[in-house]
């Protein structure tokens, strides 16, 4: 992991994120103490359609009518 200084990061920022964007991590230091971190920002995988197949399911009486009791009990 590569380090630079707090003044070395304002006066080379854009040298910095091109690093970054080649996959680089580094950390900028006051001093002796690491106080942050530039990382490339992971890219989000391409979508499956039906990836969530098997996870769920429909229970036969879905449309069946609810118990007069449970009715009740919305009609408060």
């Amino acid at each position: 992991m590569k380090q630079a200084k707090v003044h070395q990061a304002k006066a080379h920022f854009s040298a910095l994120l091109r690093q970054v964007e080649q996959g680089e991590t580094i950390e900028i230091y006051r001093g002796q103490t690491p106080v942050a971190r530039l990382q490339p920002i992971a890219k989000p995988g391409k979508r499956q359609f039906g990836g969530a197949r098997g996870l769920g399911y429909i229970a036969d009486d879905f449309n069946a009518p609810l118990p007069e009791e449970l009715l009740r009990e919305f009609d408060r």
